[in-house]
């Protein structure tokens, strides 16, 4: 009897204090919507700077540490080809923000699969290098990605996930522009 009170004792401290800044275990416990899709954009300035250039990815797509490497003042100057300039302040706010509400910080089910995919190998640097969103889309033939010119790469998943801006990246919402929706 004794373990049993101890062990509660424990699973109710693991879960009263907070996954995120953003997201609680009791939130998410009593809440009556789906908790499968990674949890969407909720600070307007990461959404702001990171759509300049391309759709603001949720950090439940990916670790913290691939988050902190994105994020560090000399991957900056080149961020896959460009140079990203920002004031620190909102660099750090940026960066605080996504470490804060990374894949092994939330409860939802893809971002957890999203790490276990990963393991213990090198935190990846691109969304499309998780194991787990390669496996995902394996089925989809290139000429309907690198093919067309309105999706172009992997990258751009708001380009066949119509509910991407919501955090809403289940298969029963792509749509692939010039092929319509996509049947698993």
């Amino acid at each position: 009897m004794k373990t049993i009170a101890s062990a509660l004792l424990a699973l109710a401290a693991v879960f009263a204090t907070p996954a995120s800044a953003d997201e609680s275990f009791w939130k998410w416990a009593i809440s009556f919507e789906r908790h499968k899709e990674v949890q969407a954009v909720s600070l307007p300035r990461y959404a702001k700077e990171c759509s300049e250039c391309h759709y603001a990815y949720p950090p439940g797509l990916l670790p913290e540490a691939s988050w902190r490497r994105l994020l560090a003042v000399t991957a900056l100057s080149d961020h896959f080809g460009d140079n990203i300039e920002m004031k620190e302040a909102t660099r750090i706010e940026l960066l605080g923000y996504a470490a804060r509400n990374a894949a092994e910080h939330s409860f939802a089910k893809r971002s957890r699969k999203i790490v276990a995919s990963i393991g213990a190998g090198p935190a990846p640097l691109r969304i499309t290098d998780v194991p787990y969103i390669r496996r995902k889309h394996q089925e989809i033939p290139e000429s309907q990605i690198k093919g067309n010119p309105k999706v172009k790469s992997l990258a751009m998943c708001d380009a066949c996930h119509t509910g991407a801006a919501k955090g809403d990246l289940d298969d029963d919402s792509v749509a692939i522009p010039g092929y319509g929706r996509w049947r698993w």
